[in-house]
């Protein structure tokens, strides 16, 4: 029973999919695994109910096509899809697979319900090669779908001052499932694969469902934060004025335009405090200074020696050490004051706050008092 309700999940979840008005690459990949994922399920209870034997046989390719699946799909909600051509050279071991069993899938049942019953007799050296295929896929594409996450992690600390909500925390999880899922078949027991099986299913259903674009455009970002706006304490440190710098040609950055675009984003961070706004990315912050990202992506790297993300949260501790030392600010908690400086959550202050200073945010505050 627990697999049927497995293939009825996996069923639901597939037409769910393919029902969003909006759907992404990474939808249509989910919905045909989960379809796959579906037909396999079955194909097994089948087995297990010794329902329809002439449908013996048939699940044998499934295994080799779950690993593609999964680094297809991680690659498509990184937003780095392969072209369909590429895609396909990966189907290429379930597809010869199939191909090569449709002889014994041609025997009659009774045949087939034999060499089953027998431990793949006369079958000895296809159930070895297979066997060692699909240990390999599953190494191999689980290696391949975390490297592909780590690239992803890579890129968004260069173009995100917040990575909490698109760092796919959630896949790196699915993709260690997966691989707990290719240990038990490497232990060969069948019923604890597919009851692991139908716990990924509703794993994956209920995260790839509520996963949107990444790197697509965002609706308008909101208002920076104005919860102390009016403090004495809080006010704009102005720098000299800048001259108007020249447009930066796509060819390069030269020496003194990347001097003058540090610059003016120096004075720009002062005077506005952008990385107040929790939500900023190189993107939005890149127009705001009339530039290309991947300039002020270079000039961020060169001059300060950080990617955009520790830059950004570099400058929201700096901030947070300035104004939580202020008289003004005891009126309010440390969890509001860092939601102010650009921090959307406890956790994230708490860990970055405690990886540049050396110190948790109440031990930092409490050697100010102590001073």
């Amino acid at each position: 029973m627990l697999y049927f309700g497995g293939v009825g999940l996996a069923l639901f979840l597939c037409l769910l999919l393919l029902s969003k008005k909006q759907k992404t690459v990474a939808d249509k990949i989910l919905a045909a695994w989960l379809l796959v994922i579906g037909v396999h399920l079955l194909l097994f209870f089948f087995f297990k109910s010794n329902r329809y034997p002439q449908l013996l046989g048939f699940g044998i390719p499934f295994p080799l096509i779950h690993g593609p699946f999964l680094y297809l799909y991680t690659r498509a909600v990184t937003d780095r899809a392969l072209s369909a051509k590429t895609a396909g050279l990966h189907v290429i071991p379930f597809l010869g697979t199939f191909i090569y069993i449709v002889p014994f899938l041609a025997l009659p049942v009774e045949k087939r319900l034999y060499v089953f019953k027998h431990h793949g007799v006369g079958y000895e050296t296809f159930n070895l090669i297979i066997s060692i295929f699909i240990i390999a896929s599953g190494i191999a594409y689980v290696t391949l779908s975390s490297m592909a996450l780590r690239k992803h992690r890579a890129s968004i600390t260069d173009q995100f001052s917040n990575t909490e909500k698109i760092s796919l925390q959630w896949l790196q999880y699915l993709i260690y499932w997966i691989a707990v899922i290719w240990l038990l078949v490497i232990l060969d027991n069948d019923d604890l694969v597919f009851g692991a099986v139908v716990l990924f299913i509703l794993f994956i259903g209920f995260f790839g469902i509520r996963q949107v674009g990444i790197f697509h455009s965002q609706p308008g970002n909101p208002p920076l934060r104005t919860l102390i706006e009016n403090e004495t304490w809080n006010k704009e440190i102005l720098l000299e004025p800048v001259p108007e710098k020249p447009k930066y040609q796509k060819s390069g950055l030269t020496a003194d335009a990347s001097l003058l675009l540090h610059r003016e984003l120096k004075q720009v961070m002062n005077n506005e405090k952008l990385f107040c706004n929790s939500e900023l990315s190189l993107s939005e912050l890149s127009n705001r200074l009339n530039t290309q990202p991947n300039h002020l992506s270079r000039v961020i790297n060169e001059q300060e020696g950080k990617n955009f993300y520790d830059y950004i949260n570099t400058l929201r501790i700096e901030e947070f050490k300035r104004v939580a030392t202020s008289p003004e600010s005891k009126k309010y908690t440390l969890l509001a004051l860092a939601q102010h400086c650009g921090f959307n959550s406890k956790s994230s202050f708490n860990r970055y706050f405690k990886k540049v200073t050396g110190l948790s945010p109440s031990a930092f505050m409490q050697t100010t008092q102590d001073a």
